[in-house]
């Protein structure tokens, strides 16, 4: 039977609910057999011992009272089955999301997020399913049979060996059947996985698509994928089927076979009508859980290879070892960040960053400059401390960053990427991601800083105006003065830029690095700078190459003494 013990250890944290949906199951099994017994006596009253209806009536009342009762508790199980599925699926879903963040964004972006989003959503979807309808329905077919025989057995042992010799033909069927569909469940699973990803990066890049012209070969590979997704179901769904009708088929016979010996029995006297009638009434309730734990079998499965997805996730390791324990206190104000020899290099390939030593002056601007992959935005990985060193330490004055608190060390930084990731909601609710408490005022002032408070007041609903998916609805360089509007409203001592005029006509980049001015004023500023007009006035340049520093100071003083340096200036004038 597919009982994945993974998922059942959740269940054993739910003791009170497991308890009475426990109780329920039993209390379900129990009026099945009373409310049985009491209609066999009363037709045998009625019909062969010629007692009035007024005679009967106690027995009629509790007849009517056992079935309220049974719906009654059979929905109660329900309930408390449903309520044992949703706290599963949210501890779930917390550990899940908890585990993507300790993840972090560099060992994510190996992930796809299509097939991410799937688990959380359609995964747990089938996780729900499987411990509101599947595990119930087990405890069901092991309780309600098993109690019917103990009832049986001391009244008629033929009948009851009958029971106990059928019974298992169903889930023996039912299992060699699975087998297959099991297969079937993971490959169906898999293509959903494919699937919901690829469909994930059409609609991420339909510009692209549209501008390639390629359109019609997206639709025609999308048919493909479909079609394949829609075999892959028709096979599981021709197996969920073929086992259903032999299921139903075992259970007809086996009742056939019960009815026909307690007919021959009854006829020849060798059996009390009442106690026959007693166990033809129970037989459909003997075989009925077994027969609906076979038509859900089919749900138990698409659980357990959506919990396959799940725990693989779960149980990936992070790559970095996020130190959520605090060594250090952090002062408001500090003198220096040094980086003392510091290597790193991703899933222990060649170093990224090779030795690499320097210090980050107090209120100092420092620009790092060099060619695409020559270990700039490591550095700053290493700072945002979505990374940390290989080799060598980084400190902030004389603590070792890798010990101080990560959510203490983040609230001193603001960063500021290339592309801002804007959230599909407000350009108010953007903002208050840096400062959640921030007053009316305070908002209005870092637009004004950034420089973008007359084009948000423009807009029909001002600061409540949406952004859309992806800053959609406002240009480039808009989604990055709201961007440096939230730097200026987090106002932390230590300010992060990542190339961020890279993208921008040179109208919005004078703009911008006018907004920017004001923002650097009084902070520790790390710049990542590609264009000359970002780093040329900087306290001081340093000049990094294949993970190396070859140089650093005054822009004066390495157009004389650093060579690359040169080449670069004259290759980002040439570009301007």
């Amino acid at each position: 039977m597919h009982i994945d013990k993974r998922l059942i250890k959740y269940i054993k944290n739910l003791k009170v609910s497991l308890f009475l949906t426990l109780v329920f199951s039993l209390l379900t099994a129990f009026t099945i057999i009373a409310n049985a017994h009491l209609l066999s006596d009363v037709i045998d009253k009625v019909f062969l011992k010629n007692y009035k209806l007024e005679n009967v009536n106690e027995l009629l009342i509790i007849l009517i009272l056992l079935s309220v009762g049974r719906a009654l508790f059979n929905w109660s199980e329900q309930n408390f089955a449903n309520k044992i599925a949703s706290q599963i699926k949210d501890i779930l879903r917390n550990k899940i999301t908890s585990h993507l963040f300790k993840l972090g964004p560099i060992q994510l972006k190996a992930e796809k997020t299509g097939e991410i989003s799937n688990t959380l959503l359609e995964g747990l979807e089938k996780i729900d399913i499987y411990f509101s309808r599947f595990i119930p329905q087990l405890l069901l077919s092991a309780l309600i049979p098993i109690m019917i025989l103990i009832f049986i057995f001391p009244i008629d042992a033929l009948s009851g060996t009958i029971f106990l010799v059928t019974a298992p033909l169903i889930p023996l069927f039912m299992i060699l059947i699975g087998s297959e569909a099991e297969k079937l469940n993971r490959k169906q699973w898999k293509i959903l996985n494919i699937m919901s990803s690829y469909f994930f990066d059409v609609i991420q890049n339909l510009r692209t698509i549209k501008i390639f012209g390629r359109t019609s070969d997206i639709i025609d590979k999308i048919k493909i994928v479909s079609s394949s997704f829609r075999k892959s179901s028709m096979k599981v769904l021709r197996i969920a089927f073929l086992s259903a009708l032999i299921l139903e088929l075992l259970s007809t016979i086996s009742i056939a076979i019960i009815s026909v010996e307690i007919g021959i029995r009854l006829m020849k006297g060798l059996i009390d009508f009442k106690d026959a009638l007693f166990i033809l009434i129970l037989a459909p309730e003997f075989y009925n859980p077994i027969r609906q734990l076979g038509a859900r079998y089919h749900a138990g499965m698409e659980g357990i290879a959506a919990s396959e997805k799940i725990f693989a996730l779960l149980e990936s390791k992070p790559q970095i070892i996020v130190k959520d324990t605090e060594i250090y206190q952090l002062d408001k104000k500090f003198n220096k960040i040094i980086f003392s020899n510091v290597s790193f290099s991703y899933d222990n390939s060649a170093n990224v960053l090779d030795n690499v030593t320097f210090t980050l002056k107090e209120n100092t601007h420092t620009a790092l400059v060099g060619t695409s992959g020559s270990g700039k935005s490591t550095i700053l990985n290493l700072l945002l401390t979505h990374i940390y060193p290989s080799k060598g330490e980084i400190y902030y004055d004389d603590k070792n960053l890798s010990q101080i608190n990560k959510k203490e060390w983040l609230k001193k930084i603001s960063w500021i990427p290339q592309k801002p990731y804007l959230f599909n909601t407000s350009i108010k609710e953007n903002l208050l991601l840096a400062k959640p408490k921030a007053t009316e005022h305070e908002l209005n002032s870092a637009l004004q800083n950034a420089n973008i408070s007359k084009f948000v007041n423009s807009l029909a609903n001002g600061i409540e105006s949406v952004v859309g998916e992806n800053a959609m609805k406002i240009s480039g360089g808009e989604a990055q003065r709201i961007a440096i509007a939230r730097a200026f409203l987090k106002d932390t001592s230590i300010l992060l830029l990542d190339e961020p005029t890279s993208n921008l006509d040179p109208e919005t980049e004078i703009d911008l690095i006018k907004s920017l001015t004001g923002l650097i004023k009084n902070k520790t500023v790390l710049t990542i700078a590609h264009r000359l007009s970002t780093i040329i006035n900087a306290d001081n340049i340093i000049v990094i190459d294949k993970g190396k520093i070859l140089a650093q100071g005054l822009h004066e003083e390495l157009l004389v003494k650093c060579n690359d340096y040169k080449k670069l200036v004259d290759k980002y004038k040439g570009a301007a």
